[in-house]
């Protein structure tokens, strides 16, 4: 009976993965001869908290953009820095070839800074379509052009972008680069399917219109996550069909993994907390199914040591689970730029069961610490 159960649920996850192939494969890479006009009014909002570390190096990428400077402008919203991060903004005006504003933040205890940011920003923003990124973000030339010709082309209300990890040596930043991609990949093939499940704020763009249409974060204030992922459920809600995933290389965006153990313990909490709040059960389903499949596996485990599971289907059970999953995963990472970590995939491949269990636990507790701040 749970053998049964164990290749039932096996056969579902393997099936889950060859839909996300199909649906990834059957969706090519946009085309760059950008033929649009270039005059859409964008705001570029960054939220940034102590970042004095990154965000010149992202100001730098904003500053060699090849879309239309006149038309683009880029609101810094500083919550309460301690470091010198409003200073480096603040010099960096002077050569600035867009308009930077400094949005210095009054000292608040909001449950949510990153959704109080934006709308702050909104308030003294111009643009037709609002793009965000994170203040330890990279991006490449044509980023701005890219989310902005296919504003055009689709009349998009949301369009959601990839987002990787910072190419660094060492196990650990390679290993989460591998993790990250599942779920950006994952969360793209949602959005073609017209399911979207997941996004990232570090590389988000939707319309003025839209966001005060659906009432903007109104109704999820007060959770300190969800400044991305819920408002897309709202804007996908009442605007189904204008809801994409830009796949573009020109589009990605990278920022940092972290670095230490605790810092990664925190986000990805902050991350696991989001789903009990979700109201669209397809979304709730979805993240219990990729629970229960990666916590049957661990099963397996004490199964073959015990005996109680032969090995044969011990490793039956772990190629069904495993196969499609790395061929997935591989096209992720390929359209990342990061196929050299191909390699790496089977090790988080037998780590990743372990960590989503771990998270899915944890997640039903409350409270975590990011940026210095302990959030709920």
């Amino acid at each position: 009976m749970i053998l049964s159960f164990l290749y039932i649920i096996a056969l579902l996850y393997f099936l889950f993965n060859l839909v996300l192939i199909f649906t990834w494969l059957r969706f090519r890479e946009v085309g760059k001869d950008y033929t649009f006009p270039q005059t859409t009014r964008i705001s570029v909002i960054i939220p940034v908290r102590n970042e004095a570390e990154n965000i010149l190096n992202l100001l730098e990428d904003l500053n060699d953009q090849t879309y239309p400077f006149e038309n683009f402008e880029v609101i810094v919203a500083n919550d309460s820095s301690t470091d010198s991060t409003a200073e480096l903004v603040k010099d960096f005006q002077k050569k600035a070839h867009f308009k930077l504003i400094l949005n210095n933040l009054s000292a608040d205890k909001s449950l949510s800074p990153k959704k109080r940011a934006i709308t702050e920003s909104l308030k003294i923003a111009t643009g037709e379509l609002i793009m965000t990124t994170d203040g330890d973000c990279r991006s490449g030339k044509n980023w701005i052009l890219a989310v902005q010709q296919y504003f055009l082309e689709k009349q998009a209300k949301l369009i959601s972008s990839p987002v990787t990890f910072h190419s660094r040596k060492g196990l650990w930043s390679n290993l989460q680069i591998i993790e990250f991609s599942s779920l950006i990949g994952s969360g793209a093939c949602a959005m073609f399917m017209k399911k979207p499940n997941m996004c990232n704020g570090a590389n988000l763009a939707y319309t003025r219109e839209a966001f005060f249409e659906v009432g903007g974060f109104s109704g999820f204030e007060h959770l300190a996550s969800g400044d991305d992922e819920f408002l897309m459920h709202k804007i996908a809600g009442q605007f189904p069909e204008k809801v994409f995933f830009l796949k573009n290389q020109d589009a990605i965006v990278e920022t940092n993994a972290q670095e230490t153990l605790h810092d990664f313990y925190n986000q990805r909490k902050r991350w696991a907390s989001k789903w009990k709040f979700y109201e669209r059960m397809n979304v709730k389903a979805l993240a219990i199914f990729v629970f229960l499949t990666n916590f049957c596996w661990i099963l397996t485990v004490p199964g073959l040591i015990s005996g109680s599971l032969s090995l044969s289907d011990f490793i039956s059970l772990t190629v069904i689970k495993f196969s499609a999953e790395m061929i997935i995963l591989s096209l992720f990472l390929s359209f990342l730029r990061k196929s050299a970590l191909i390699w790496l995939v089977p090790v988080v491949q037998v780590i990743y069961p372990f960590y989503v269990s771990f998270f899915g636990l944890l997640a039903q507790g409350k409270g975590y610490e990011w940026k210095g701040r302990k959030l709920q």
